[in-house]
């Protein structure tokens, strides 16, 4: 497996895989890698002759200083973790090499990038979009793997590359869970051992849901699980949308989309971490 750390050498790379006809994904991670990221290069290496990991925390999107401080960095043991999962390439750049100077793009996607995490979030997805488009840019990858976890960001990232016209596939997979239920994230090494343990109710209570719904309009279910998180002791919902799961518009009722998806994102802890969630209803 081959670290590089500049675009110059990432290209040489890329066009030595190219010249031997190879395909390529691309998984753009943030660093802090757990099982939910392995899955994903699992995938791409299955998928594809080539995978390249990015490792990069983008400073554009974030918005609150010290959650960017705060960000989990272990880079050795990504690259180990890579290494062991047959990853061909980590891109691991500095922020002056990714941001040579300001990167004044301004990406606007609406309604996608406006409600739930881009109301709450200023700036926030132009950020993901200046530093994916960026990765697109430098790679050229024949498909691309996000989480859906971050079900939200991946209907961004799909605009930006229909607005971009780039010839990528976009592969979402599904999310993938501690034993508890929890979605994993590279936020929950943020967390103490009781506050896993309190961060399990989330999935919990949008899994219990489920059931709940087959006999509940969307807004006994959607101020139901709101209610009872709430009700727990060391967690608080930022808000819990039930959507049109392609434009992602809150519905009403249940007939009004094909696709369902409640997501939710709720503070767990005395020093609070932002956790995201997501079930599909239908």
């Amino acid at each position: 497996m081959e670290v590089v750390t500049t675009v110059r050498a990432l290209r040489r790379y890329i066009s030595g895989a190219r010249q031997e006809g190879k395909t390529i994904g691309l998984v753009p991670t943030m660093g802090a890698l757990h099982e939910g990221h392995a899955s994903l290069v699992r995938t791409s290496v299955k998928e594809n002759d080539c995978t390249v990991v990015s490792v990069f925390v983008n400073p554009t999107q974030f918005n609150n200083k010290n959650d960017l401080r705060t960000y989990p960095r272990t880079l050795d043991a990504d690259c180990a973790l890579l290494e062991s999962l047959h990853a061909d390439c980590v891109f691991a750049p500095s922020v002056e090499e990714v941001y040579p100077e300001p990167d004044t793009r301004v990406f606007s996607y609406p309604p996608t990038d406006v409600v739930m995490e881009g109301s709450r979030r200023p700036g926030h997805f132009n950020g993901v979009c200046q530093v994916v488009s960026k990765l697109f840019y430098f790679v050229e990858p024949d498909r691309a793997y996000l989480g859906e976890k971050d079900y939200q960001q991946i209907a961004v990232v799909r605009a930006m590359v229909n607005d971009l016209k780039l010839n990528i596939e976009i592969r979402p997979c599904p999310i993938v869970r501690e034993a508890s239920g929890l979605a994993m994230s590279s936020r929950n090494t943020l967390l103490t051992e009781t506050e896993r343990k309190t961060a399990c109710n989330i999935y919990k209570e949008l899994h219990s849901s489920l059931r709940y719904a087959k006999n509940h309009s969307v807004d006994e279910t959607r101020q139901r699980v709101i209610d009872r998180l709430n009700s727990i002791e060391g967690l608080e919902v930022e808000y819990y949308e039930i959507v049109d799961g392609d434009t992602l518009q809150s519905i009403s009722d249940w007939a009004d989309a094909l696709h369902v998806v409640g997501c939710i994102t709720v503070y767990c802890g005395s020093i609070p971490v932002r956790l995201i969630d997501n079930i599909k209803y239908k």
